[in-house]
């Protein structure tokens, strides 16, 4: 258990660091003081990435901006909602193109904690939010934990595709292959529009269509490194009718 929370062992030296550090420390004074306020934050598992993802079975990274900020929404894992939550635009457009790409059948909910489990890193750059407001807590201090993160990553995991949707998660290209460089790393950086409806059908690399679950797929297979992309569930009728 670290001051955020449970996470994989592999992870503890970088959160507990973070923890003790001045930016972490002046984070855990801003939350707390947040929520002493009678703030609702979300998710009520910051970390729960780095407890379902140890880093040693990380060979894919999936990066998103901060945890969605309606009641019930986020649960800790980068554009994945709890089971029984209705699917974000975003995340539709991910189901959509896991459809046109590699013709998974469409989940009954939009839960990613499976892909979690086969070593995908579904990491946010700020690991909390309050209610009804985006990006409340980017700059207080996440960031530097998880740019820890990502380099640690980068540094390890081998071989390690990273899947970079939109100008936010493509800045951190340079620090992932300046750091898997350096330590001689076999990684893949795929780059793309963001998923969200209002950029992920304009160029200049449209979301769908971008083909980055196959890509990826191929690259670690060739690798000996294997992702099952498609959720477990088939769609019913009314999970057809959002995403649709």
């Amino acid at each position: 258990m670290t001051a955020f929370g449970p996470v994989a062992a592999g992870w503890q030296p970088v959160v507990e660091g973070f923890a003790a550090s001045p930016e972490g420390l002046r984070l855990q004074e801003f939350l707390a003081a947040r929520q002493a306020a009678g703030a609702v934050v979300y998710p009520p598992e910051p970390l729960r990435a780095l407890r379902l993802t140890p880093p040693e079975r990380v060979h894919a990274v999936i990066l998103g901006q901060d945890p969605y900020h309606g009641p019930g929404q986020a649960e800790g894992l980068a554009f994945s909602v709890a089971p029984g939550v209705r699917l974000p635009p975003s995340l539709r457009n991910i189901f959509k193109e896991l459809q046109r790409d590699l013709g998974c059948p469409l989940p009954t909910g939009g839960s990613l904690a499976e892909w979690a489990e086969q070593g995908v890193l579904l990491l946010n750059t700020s690991l909390t939010v309050e209610d009804g407001q985006a990006a409340s807590h980017a700059k207080k201090g996440w960031e530097a934990l998880t740019d820890a993160l990502i380099a640690q990553v980068a540094a390890v995991a081998s071989p390690c595709v990273y899947l970079l949707w939109g100008a936010h998660a493509q800045a951190k290209a340079p620090l992932i292959e300046r750091t898997a460089h350096a330590a001689g790393r076999e990684a893949l950086v795929l780059m793309a529009n963001h998923p969200s409806p209002l950029s992920a059908l304009r160029p200049p690399v449209p979301f769908i269509g971008c083909g980055h679950f196959g890509q990826a797929g191929r690259w670690l297979a060739e690798r000996g490194q294997t992702i099952n992309w498609c959720l477990s569930a088939t769609a019913d009728v009314q999970s057809q009718k959002v995403l649709l």
